[in-house]
């Protein structure tokens, strides 16, 4: 993926740009997410494009997207194929942050709570009953 004015960088130098173990690098290689140029000698040559590559991996990592799903992404044949893997990652994105929104409630709860205890708390009680569900018995102190 590298052209001639590229700047050239070893595996080493990729690798400690970005905070990386040479290993990561290549294993995302051997899953066809990396296809750095080779030296005569066999050694890896990164240029600007795999550069902006693995900072597009790092990215997609950080979105919650796994290697496989990274692969299929960069992979796809078009832009509709990648739209459609997008939209169906947007949508466990939404799941996954309203539960952590719900989870961050929870636990807000608990340390805006008055209460000695905050399990006493009745606003505490009905964020766990309502987990349980509609037939939640009577609270029962912890």
């Amino acid at each position: 993926m590298t052209s001639t004015d590229d700047r050239v960088m070893t595996i080493g130098e990729i690798a400690g740009r970005f905070g990386l173990a040479t290993h990561v690098l290549r294993h995302w290689e051997s899953l066809g997410l990396l296809t750095p140029a080779r030296a005569v000698a066999g050694h890896r040559r990164y240029g600007t494009a795999d550069l902006y590559r693995v900072a597009t991996i790092l990215r997609a990592k950080e979105a919650g997207l796994s290697l496989d799903q990274i692969h299929e992404l960069l992979t796809a044949g078009g832009s509709a194929r990648r739209r459609q893997i997008l939209l169906r990652h947007r949508e466990d994105l939404v799941v996954r942050i309203a539960a952590l929104q719900d989870s961050l409630r929870f636990i807000e709860g608990g340390l805006e709570c008055e209460h000695h205890d905050f399990t006493a708390c009745p606003h505490y009680q009905e964020m766990v009953r309502s987990r349980i569900g509609p037939t939640a018995p009577p609270h029962v102190p912890l």
